[in-house]
């Protein structure tokens, strides 16, 4: 039974058009002769429209690196769901006119459509959780179908004054919440409402902080720096014994800080937390002067590893090997296992005899098929490296008991370890 299209009622901006598709049209026709006029190639920097017969830009806004949309049309409060989505699925991105309150509801009721059909598929299966191709290839078509989403969600467009401010009935104050993530107002621009949302999330997280026990503080993460919000590494970095006479450690890849910061109330004296991300170390040297470690550890610019060598060395590389959609997803997954990679191959050249490299990584690549535990072991063996112990430790996010989770079965038979490698 098709769904009754849902409408959104509210205030109607002067000079705008009504987006309408008419049902039973092919592409070529999906979209007003009207509308088709406005809908023009945009250059790699800003989206272009005509709206009451003047042309308009504005500069582009995309954080995922994603590019301008090519067809752009002008939608208010009177477009329907429906509409917007087969819009979206087709390409043509909707720069929005009517109330902001109204925009979010669309975005809800468009990702509603999409998980439609892998409902509707998943209870046609069998029963089995089991994904019927090898889990690798489930694995990618999960990916590109996350991608889909993204791409798809993205297509509902906000405009933004000069000054962070959004021209748009009940819109909220977000200057604050872009300043953190873009910097300093750049002139006006256009991004799509999905991003923004994830601008204002990422300002709540950087207020309030997130709650780290083995810390006994909190920790406030910054757009675009993942949050430590899976605690079986930090416990785990908390309860493995140091190495003896440690008064020196580096944490690489340092993200929030927070593993520096441990190490630093575990009693190292001095740590060298490194990072390519300017965000990541200005999120460090925030976190830091909160818990009053500025004189303990020092955040650095660093591919991997700075120079010299120390008796401990730390690091939580991103667990999955595959291309990052974003810049949260670095945190995720690492490009042809560069960073894993890198680490162990790296860690010879600068642990200090007797001393240790600690490597977090959970085991969820493994059970995807992305990696087997005999090329991780292969790979230490070749770093020069043996391993001296390893402490394991069940993850407890609510992933691990969602059975409607795609990846439930790879989640719950998911391992966190703190793999202890020593010079070989």
């Amino acid at each position: 039974m098709a769904a009754t299209p849902e409408k959104f009622t509210g205030a109607r901006p002067q000079r705008t058009m009504r987006v309408h598709v008419h049902r039973g049209a092919d592409r070529a026709d999906a979209i007003p002769a009207a509308l088709r006029q406005q809908s023009v190639v945009s250059d790699p920097a800003t989206i272009a429209w005509v709206e009451d017969g003047k042309a308009h830009s504005l500069r582009w806004q995309s954080e995922t690196g994603t590019a301008p949309p090519k067809k752009l049309i002008v939608a208010d409060d009177r477009v329907t769901a429906d509409e917007a989505y087969r819009l979206a699925c087709e390409g043509t991105a909707l720069l929005w006119r009517g109330d902001f309150q109204n925009a979010r509801q669309l975005l809800q009721a468009m990702a509603r459509r999409i998980e439609r059909k892998p409902r509707k598929a998943a209870a046609q299966t069998t029963g089995t959780r089991s994904p019927p191709e090898s889990f690798p290839e489930f694995f990618h078509k999960y990916r590109l179908a996350q991608l889909q989403r993204a791409r798809t969600l993205g297509m509902l467009l906000l405009p933004f004054d000069d000054d962070y401010r959004i021209p748009l009935r009940r819109a909220p104050d977000v200057a604050q919440a872009c300043v953190e993530a873009y910097g300093p107002a750049n002139g006006p621009f256009a991004a799509s409402l999905r991003e923004l949302l994830g601008v204002i999330g990422a300002h709540e997280w950087r207020k309030k902080g997130v709650d780290v026990p083995a810390l006994g503080a909190r920790i406030h993460p910054h757009y675009g720096v993942f949050a430590p919000v899976r605690g079986e590494y930090v416990d785990l970095v908390a309860k493995a014994p140091l190495p003896a006479g440690c008064t020196l450690a580096f944490d690489i890849g340092t993200g929030t800080g927070v593993l520096a910061a441990l190490l630093a109330q575990r009693g190292v004296a001095s740590i060298v937390a490194t990072d390519q991300d300017p965000r990541a170390l200005a999120c460090t040297a925030e976190n830091l002067a909160r818990l009053g470690l500025v004189t303990r550890v020092e955040p650095l610019a660093a591919d991997l590893f700075p120079e010299g060598r120390a008796p401990l060395i730390v690091c939580n590389p991103p667990w999955l090997p595959g291309r990052a959609g974003s810049s949260l997803e670095r945190a995720v997954y690492d490009p042809d296992s560069r960073m894993l990679m890198g680490f162990i191959g790296g860690l010879a050249d600068h642990l200090e005899p007797g001393g240790e490299g600690w490597l977090i990584l959970s085991d969820l690549a493994e059970h995807l098929g992305l990696r087997t535990r005999a090329d991780l072991l292969a790979e230490i063996a070749a770093g020069g490296l043996k391993v001296a112990g390893r402490m394991d430790a069940r993850p407890s996010h609510p992933r691990t008991t969602d059975s409607s989770d795609p990846l439930h079965a790879a989640r719950a038979a998911e391992v966190t370890s703190l793999w202890r490698l020593a010079l070989n």
